[in-house]
């Protein structure tokens, strides 16, 4: 029978111990990856088809489970979700994002077992994967255990395109060495307690604000613990252009430069509003080079 491939991603070895464990005993589910925190997640869900995501709601770094788990919204067939936490605070948000189970840690194996159940009854939407191939024992190279028996090793259906994807995945995951910055094309931003995830497409420009910043959009002026030099680090590959040593601007928002008396430059962008900023004279260069001037 065909197995559902799952992804475990939580910090926690003991947890994602206790969930393979537990999975193990479930005849429609296949463990394929486990993750630490949202990068290597990211990275494998790019490379893998997951049908299953179980994931931990607080994750080391910026991105959190809840903040993974909105990434995957824009994706055509999103992997079913199972969120684990230490407490109830949160699971209103969680089955506000489509979750099928909030499991809170310890699970006890009466809990593991109706979350087995619901997702059997969900099993026809979730992507699977065909069945392990097993190779008898005598036919690989293995290591005795303690008890002398030999350890059998599991062959994944894999085409040679998809298991090299599968490896650089794994191997990207892994680098421990590795600039980790996890890029979902929305910034986190904390309002009250409330982590808004906003788009980059819906930034105008960004002002820097002492070892703070100001988010402006359309409609909003967005306090943020961010230094402009940070987001300028992190946007300037989506088209985000540092005009002023006080200014970030999103490209795709601008509509006009203006020249002003002085030799001075002026940026105009995109909206109700009119907003113009100014233009540092050591940056209109580069500036004028990006945009084709």
């Amino acid at each position: 029978m065909d197995r559902i491939p799952a992804l475990l991603v939580h910090p926690d070895p003991a947890v994602r111990t206790a969930l393979r464990a537990r999975l193990a005993e479930a005849d429609f589910i296949r463990v394929l990856g486990e993750a630490v925190d949202a990068y290597e997640a990211s990275e494998l869900l790019r490379a893998i088809p997951y049908g299953l995501l179980f994931c931990g709601v607080d994750l080391p770094g910026e991105v959190g489970g809840f903040e993974l788990a909105e990434a995957l919204c824009a994706a055509k067939r999103q992997p079913g979700l199972i969120f684990i936490a230490a407490d109830e605070a949160k699971a209103f948000r969680a089955f506000e994002l489509g979750a099928a189970d909030y499991l809170l840690w310890p699970f006890s194996p009466q809990r593991f077992a109706q979350t087995l159940e619901r997702l059997s009854r969900y099993k026809p939407a979730f992507r699977e994967a065909p069945p392990a191939q097993w190779r008898p024992a005598g036919m690989a190279a293995t290591a005795g255990d303690e008890d002398g028996e030999a350890e059998e090793t599991v062959l994944l259906p894999l085409e040679g395109e998809e298991e090299d994807r599968f490896l650089s995945a794994l191997r990207q995951a892994w680098d421990m060495g590795h600039d980790r910055p996890v890029d979902i094309e929305k910034l986190p931003i904390t309002q009250d307690g409330l982590t808004i995830l906003l788009p980059y497409t819906q930034i105008l420009f960004i002002e820097a604000y002492e070892d703070y910043s100001f988010v402006h959009t359309a409609g909003q002026k967005l306090l943020t613990s961010y230094r402009l030099k940070n987001l300028e680090e992190r946007l300037r590959p989506h088209r985000f252009f540092r005009v002023h040593r006080k200014y970030l601007v999103n490209l795709d928002q601008v509509t006009e430069i203006a020249t002003l008396p002085g030799g001075n430059f002026m940026l105009r962008t995109a909206g109700k509003t009119r907003i113009e900023l100014p233009i540092g004279r050591r940056r209109i260069g580069e500036l004028k080079q990006i945009l084709g001037l």
